[in-house]
């Protein structure tokens, strides 16, 4: 299982939907999830750092786990069927997961601070391959180049172009 960081949401597409980019830890793979607005609300909150007056769902959830005294110990995206992805919440070390859209998966994960995997194989066939900015190998404009051609590359595409045909 490759670890994932969450890099950010991006909302340029043409259909104006939300995207979940979520990038590979130590490597240059990003993994695409379309996501719901309200989901890419509550990981855009949580990621600027706003505090709701009142729990939102996502922190409702973590109060959940907490007071019925389990762990929430990562978050893994697990599948990729018909252009649908599937994660797992894991507790308690592996003990007990339970299923869940990564969108939800990812907001329970960034509210609780623990990792978030993705299988190899979901990588593998729905990955996308963006070389670091920070490398220092390329010069500079090169990397603005792989940038746009990744932008534009965002705006071309739709979730209906990852269903398995």
């Amino acid at each position: 299982m490759g670890e994932v960081l969450v890099v950010g949401i991006r909302v340029e597409q043409p259909q104006n939907q939300p995207v979940l980019l979520l990038r590979e830890a130590n490597g240059d793979r990003y993994l695409p999830i379309w996501i719901g607005q309200s989901e890419a609300a509550a990981i855009a909150l949580k990621q600027q750092g706003v505090e709701p007056a009142r729990p939102l769902t996502h922190d409702l959830i973590r109060d959940l786990i907490t007071a019925l005294g389990h762990t929430l110990s990562g978050v893994r995206v697990v599948d990729l069927q018909e252009g649908t992805f599937f994660a797992e919440l894991v507790f308690d070390d592996g003990e007990v997961t339970v299923s869940a859209r990564p969108s939800d998966a990812v907001a329970i994960a960034l509210r609780v601070g623990v990792p978030i995997h993705v299988e190899e194989a979901v990588l593998a066939e729905a990955g996308l391959f963006i070389p670091d900015e920070s490398d220092e190998q390329d010069s500079g404009p090169v990397r603005e180049d792989e940038v746009e051609k990744f932008k534009e590359f965002l705006d071309s595409i739709s979730p209906d172009d990852f269903k398995a045909t």
